[in-house]
């Protein structure tokens, strides 16, 4: 990653176009901002404690600031993205707020000459429309200790949430009670589990030549039948939050062999998935009986029905990530890599451990190459060397047999 310095400021402050992600106004995702960034570019965006993948990938673009609607840093957990982007010279804005009705990152038009002033301010045509908390590198140093202070609070909550998860998912995670049949079979076989995370999409293009050679079972989780259908991956399985307010396209359903929807036992979750979205687009869906996040009951379904190796892409795997996931997919999170741990493998793993099948081609080429080396071999003795001779004559006498 490349350090910058940091771009000049003076009385007016920062000018440079702003880059909003509105495709999804709930929960947006800020990979899908990263993409369309630039060198001098604005990023604004809705990111609670910007992670270090992200981070990086802001600096990769060369942006000259970072507004964020969100704290950068909210204290939960130490995270390392705002001191990666202070340490390459971006100015950094959080806790954006709107002089307006409207939220900030609405207010700013994507595409737009925006202007930053040095106060924390936004402005679009001389009309400020955004203010928010300009954050210097000791601001970043401060809230990083007392976030590290915060950090055994959380490592707290995990161990309670934990023992409440283990106890109310008992019979799922011991015995596999709740765990819906499926039509695709997946008993031998590899699994690829697609959810959605920081550079999922890359994670999934590393295993191209395994998908292809291999053939794994793919489960896309919501938001990862998007990504896997941009790299040309169709999934296998969907699995889906009864909660969800939106699902993937019909179309996508329908070509998956199974569409498995985790609900709370003893029903489905109010405000969800109704059972009647499904049937009126033609899709036959099954149910899984669990509190565990979307992602986990992915996991868990897969280690309940395949026997193979479970390779995860985008999925939350370091306590970081673990803690960034909120307080329900922390217990969730824990206790099914403690439950699917022998099994699961980082997909940005694969590459150094699966070099590819050997084709037949690739042994007829050695084949060849080990016959040339014999007769080299041979040909180099006097005995070899008078074989050539009559070879040669024999095939010059049938030459002119053949012409004459």
């Amino acid at each position: 990653m490349k350090l910058r310095t940091r771009p000049q400021t003076d009385a007016s402050g920062i000018v440079g176009t702003a880059r909003t992600d509105r495709s999804r106004p709930h929960g947006r995702r800020t990979t899908e901002l990263l993409p369309r960034l630039g060198p001098g570019d604005i990023a604004v965006l809705d990111h609670l404690d910007l992670d270090g993948p992200t981070a990086e990938a802001l600096v990769d673009a060369g942006v000259a600031a970072v507004l964020n609607q969100s704290a950068m840093i909210s204290g939960r957990f130490p995270n390392r993205g705002p001191q990666i982007l202070v340490d390459a010279g971006i100015v950094l804005v959080d806790e954006l707020t709107g002089v307006t009705d409207r939220a900030p990152i609405e207010a700013i038009p994507d595409g737009s000459r925006i202007r930053l002033d040095q106060d924390g301010s936004v402005s679009v045509e001389g009309t400020t429309v955004a203010r928010g908390r300009m954050l210097t590198a000791a601001d970043i140093e401060e809230q990083l200790t007392a976030a590290r202070a915060g950090l055994a609070a959380q490592l707290n909550t995990l161990t309670h949430t934990s023992a409440e998860f283990l106890r109310r998912e008992e019979a799922l995670l011991l015995h596999g009670d709740g765990v819906p049949r499926l039509r695709t079979r997946l008993d031998g076989r590899p699994v690829v589990v697609v959810a959605q995370g920081p550079d999922d999409a890359r994670e999934l293009r590393l295993l191209r030549r395994y998908l292809r050679e291999v053939h794994p079972v793919v489960i896309a989780v919501a938001a990862g039948v998007a990504v896997a259908r941009a790299v040309g991956v169709r999934p296998d399985v969907i699995v889906l939050d009864s909660r969800a307010e939106e699902i993937p396209a019909a179309r996508e359903l329908r070509a998956a062999r199974d569409v498995v929807v985790t609900e709370a036992p003893g029903g489905v979750r109010s405000g969800g998935a109704a059972s009647e979205r499904f049937e009126r687009i033609g899709v036959r869906r099954v149910t899984m009986q669990t509190t565990a996040a979307p992602a986990d009951a992915a996991l868990l379904l897969a280690d309940a029905c395949a026997s193979g190796p479970i390779i995860a892409v985008g999925v939350r795997g370091t306590l970081e990530e673990f803690l960034d996931g909120g307080r329900e997919g922390l217990a969730s999170g824990y206790m099914t890599r403690l439950k699917v741990g022998s099994r699961l493998v980082d997909a940005r793993a694969v590459p150094m451990l699966y070099s590819g099948q050997l084709r037949a081609r690739h042994a007829y080429l050695v084949l060849l190459v080990g016959l040339l080396a014999v007769a080299a071999a041979i040909a180099s003795t006097q005995i070899g060397h008078q074989w050539a001779l009559d070879l040669r004559d024999q095939l010059h006498d049938l030459l002119r047999r053949w012409f004459s």
